[in-house]
C-alpha cells in the first residue's frame, strides 16, 4: 500500500524581495532536513531583487513557484500547500533561521501527540529577545479591547488584561495556546484537509489567527513548544509604526470577527476595531510627526522668540522697529536659518556642532543677499541681521549642549567610536569576514578571532566557550559568527545567553558578502555589504530630492519655451510630474539583469541613467556604473549627467 505522505514535512516559504534573508533561511532549514525527510517549496510574489534566480541557483531541490504579482500571503501559501506531499505542513517566513535539530524535535512532538493539530516554537528577535507573539490569545472583544488599547502592554502577565499574549504563561514551558504565528506554524495535514487551507479573504494578516482557531474548532489543540527555538527577524515585509500597517492589521481583525463572533460580539468588536483604526492611525501620524518635527520647531520658536526679545532691548533705547520687520521679516529669518541648518545636516545623526555652524553661515548669506535687492524703504538693520545669525548660533551651541548632557543617547556630540568585532569562525573565515568588513566602511577599532571549537586556534583570543568573557574583556560591540563553522543552535544559544544591550549580532553565511543581522523587533535587519550605500546617507537624499524637485519646478515652468526641442512632448512632460511629485527622479540605476543581485542602496526610477553620458552599451559595464554611481554619489554627478544627456529626458 502506497504510503499517502512519502515525507514527513512540508517546509513552505512565502517571499517578496528579502533575498538575502531568503538564502540564510534556506541554508538553516536543508541542514534541519538532515534529521528527517521533507520538501521545500518557495512561493515568490513577483519579487524584483534577485530571489528567484538565487533560489534556482543555489537551491535546485526547491519546488519554486513564481507569481506574477503578489498575491498575497494566504493565496501563496495555499498554492503549495495544495501540491504538499509531507505529513506534517510548516509555513515558515523567510526572514527566519531554524536549528538543525528544530524539524526533528517538532516532528516527533506532533508524532507523540495525536490530538495535536498545529504547533509553534519559541521565538527569538535578531538580538536574542523573546518574541511575545510566539504564544497568543484569541482575539475576543475584550482582549482586542484591551489590545487595541494598551492594557496588555501595562500589564503583560495579567490573567485579566494579558491574554492577547498570554504573557502569564512562562515561555519556557509547553503549553496549550488558542493562536499561533505564521512565521512558523506546523499543521497536521490531516487537520488541514478537515478545516480547509488559509482563507485568502486575508491578504497578509490575521489569516494565521484565522486557521488556528478553526483548528481549535474541529477538535485539534494547538501547541506552544519552546523545547526548540528560532531567530525571527521581525519587521522585514512591514513598518509597523507606519498607518498602512495599522489599517491591514486591524481590518483583519475586523474579518475574522465577522468570520467568527456571534453578530453581536462581532458588532462589538468590529465597533472597537473601527475605533482604535482611526485612533492608532492618528496616533501613528502624531507620533510620527513630534518624533521628527518636534526639535525642529522648538529650535523654530525659541530663534524667533530670541529675536523678538532683541526688538524689545532696542525699543528700550529708543530704537522704533518697523511693524512689518517684526510681523513678517523676523519670522522669515528664523525659518530661513532653520532651513540652512537643516539642509547642512544639523538634523541628521550623529550630531555635529560644525553642521550648524555651516548652516547659520549659509542662512546669514541667503538673508544678506535678499537683503541687498530690497528697496531701500524695506530695508532696516545690517547690524540687526549680523546680531540675530550670532543669537542663532549662540542658541545652537547651548541648546545641543543641553541636550547632551542632559539627554544623551540621540543627542549626544560625543564623536562615533570605532567598533570593536568579534567573529567566531575558523582562520579562513576569519580573513574572509574581515576582509568583507573592511570593504564595507565599517569604522573598525579591532577584530578579535574567537576558535568555533574547543581548541583555541592561532591567532585566537580564546574559544566560543568563552564568547561571553570574551565579548566583555574585550568591550565587543558586535559579535558576527560563521554559519559555515557554527551550528544554528550554537548561533541562538550565544544571542540569547548574551546581555544584548550594547552588542549587535550577525551571521555571515558561507561563500556569500554579506553579513545579516537585525537589531530590534522594531527595525528592519541591519545588512553589511561592500561599501555602496553612499547614495543612501540622508545628506545625499536629501540633497538629491532637492535637486529634482527644484528643477522639475523649473523646467515645467519653463516648458512653454522648451517644449518644442523633445520629440516625445508628452512623456518629458509626464516625467516632470513624476520628478516632482517624488514616484521617479531625473537620474537612477542603469536597467540590467545583474544589478539586482548586487542588493543596491533603492532609489526611484530614473529618467536618466549613468550609461547615458558613454557611447558603449554593455551589461557588464553597466553593473559596474551602478556600483560607482552607488558608492560616488554626489548631486555633482545628478548636474554632469543631465547636462550631457539633457535631451533624453522625454524618453
Amino acid at each position: 500500500m502506497n504510503d499517502p505522505f512519502p515525507y514527513k514535512i512540508s517546509v513552505i516559504i512565502v517571499n517578496y524581495n528579502v533575498e538575502f534573508f531568503l538564502e540564510q533561511c534556506l541554508n538553516s532549514v536543508y541542514k534541519a532536513l538532515e534529521h528527517v525527510t521533507g520538501e521545500v517549496f518557495v512561493v515568490d510574489n513577483n519579487s524584483i531583487d534577485g530571489s528567484v534566480e538565487m533560489v534556482n541557483k543555489k537551491f535546485p531541490n526547491v519546488h519554486l513557484i513564481e507569481n506574477k504579482e503578489n498575491v498575497g500571503f494566504s493565496r501563496a501559501n495555499n498554492q503549495a500547500i495544495r501540491i504538499s506531499k509531507g505529513k506534517y505542513v510548516l509555513l515558515l517566513n523567510p526572514d527566519t533561521v531554524v536549528e538543525e535539530d528544530t524539524f526533528s524535535k517538532v516532528v516527533s512532538f506532533m508524532d507523540d501527540h495525536p490530538e495535536a493539530g498545529a504547533l509553534g516554537v519559541r521565538m527569538l528577535d535578531g538580538k536574542g529577545k523573546f518574541l511575545p507573539e510566539s504564544k497568543r490569545g484569541l482575539p475576543t472583544p475584550s482582549v482586542a479591547f484591551f489590545k487595541i488599547f494598551g492594557l496588555s502592554r501595562l500589564f503583560p502577565r495579567s490573567k485579566a488584561f494579558g491574554k492577547y499574549h498570554l504573557g502569564y504563561l512562562s515561555e519556557f514551558d509547553i503549553n496549550e495556546v488558542d493562536i499561533l504565528s505564521g512565521a512558523f506554524m506546523l499543521m497536521r495535514k490531516d487537520a488541514l484537509d478537515k478545516v480547509g487551507l488559509l482563507d485568502e479573504d486575508f491578504f497578509m494578516y490575521g489569516e494565521d489567527v484565522d486557521l488556528s482557531y478553526r483548528i481549535q474548532k474541529a477538535g485539534y489543540k494547538n501547541y506552544y513548544f519552546p523545547d526548540t527555538r528560532i531567530i525571527h527577524y521581525k519587521g522585514e515585509s512591514t513598518k509597523k509604526s507606519s498607518v498602512n500597517y495599522v489599517f491591514v492589521f486591524y481590518r483583519a481583525m475586523a474579518i475574522f470577527a465577522g468570520k467568527h463572533f456571534s453578530e453581536k460580539n462581532a458588532s462589538v468588536l468590529s465597533f472597537l476595531i473601527n475605533i482604535a483604526i482611526y485612533f492608532r492611525a492618528s496616533m501613528a501620524i502624531m507620533a510620527r510627526f513630534v518624533r521628527r518635527s518636534s526639535l525642529a520647531l522648538a529650535d523654530l520658536s525659541f530663534l524667533i522668540g530670541g529675536m523678538y526679545l532683541m526688538t524689545n532691548y532696542w525699543k528700550v533705547n529708543g530704537i522704533e522697529f518697523p511693524a512689518d520687520l517684526i510681523a513678517y521679516a523676523i519670522p522669515m529669518y528664523g525659518v530661513i536659518w532653520l532651513i540652512s541648518v537643516l539642509f547642512s545636516g544639523g538634523y541628521d545623526q550623529p550630531v555635529r556642532m560644525r553642521t550648524y555652524f555651516t548652516g547659520v553661515a549659509w542662512g546669514l548669506i541667503f538673508i544678506l543677499v535678499i537683503y541687498g535687492l530690497l528697496p531701500k524703504e524695506w530695508q532696516f538693520s545690517r547690524l540687526f541681521i549680523l546680531i540675530s545669525a550670532t543669537w542663532v548660533s549662540l542658541y545652537y551651541l547651548v541648546s545641543r549642549f543641553y541636550l547632551h548632557f542632559a539627554v544623551g543617547r540621540r543627542f549626544s556630540l560625543a564623536p562615533i567610536k570605532n567598533k570593536r568585532f568579534a567573529i567566531v569562525g575558523s582562520s579562513d573565515e576569519f580573513k574572509r569576514i574581515s576582509e568583507l568588513l573592511k570593504q564595507t566602511g565599517s569604522r573598525l577599532d579591532a577584530i578579535e578571532m574567537v576558535s568555533p571549537g574547543n581548541e583555541k586556534e592561532p591567532g585566537a583570543v580564546g574559544t566560543i566557550n568563552q564568547l561571553d568573557q570574551i565579548a566583555h574583556i574585550c568591550h565587543i560591540n558586535e559579535i558576527i559568527f560563521s554559519a559555515r563553522d557554527n551550528t544554528a543552535g550554537t548561533i541562538i544559544h550565544w544571542m540569547s545567553a548574551i546581555p544584548s544591550s550594547r552588542i549587535d549580532f550577525k551571521i555571515a553565511q558561507p561563500e556569500t558578502m554579506f553579513l545579516i543581522g537585525s537589531n530590534s523587533i522594531e527595525t528592519a535587519g541591519d545588512l553589511y555589504v561592500l561599501n555602496i550605500n553612499s547614495i543612501s546617507r540622508q545628506e545625499k537624499i536629501r540633497a538629491k530630492r532637492t535637486l529634482d524637485l527644484l528643477l522639475s519646478i523649473v523646467l515645467i515652468c519653463s516648458s512653454p519655451f522648451i517644449l518644442w526641442v523633445f520629440g516625445r512632448k508628452t512623456s518629458f512632460l509626464s516625467n516632470l510630474f513624476n520628478v516632482m511629485k517624488g514616484s521617479r527622479t531625473f537620474v537612477g540605476y542603469c536597467l540590467s539583469d545583474n544589478d539586482r543581485n548586487m542588493e543596491l542602496p533603492r532609489i526611484k526610477k530614473g529618467i536618466l541613467t549613468p550609461m547615458d553620458v558613454i557611447s558603449i552599451q554593455d551589461e557588464t559595464l553597466a553593473d559596474k556604473m551602478n556600483l560607482i554611481y552607488a558608492r560616488d554619489y554626489s548631486v555633482r554627478k545628478d548636474i554632469s549627467i543631465l547636462w550631457k544627456a539633457w535631451r533624453k529626458l522625454d524618453r
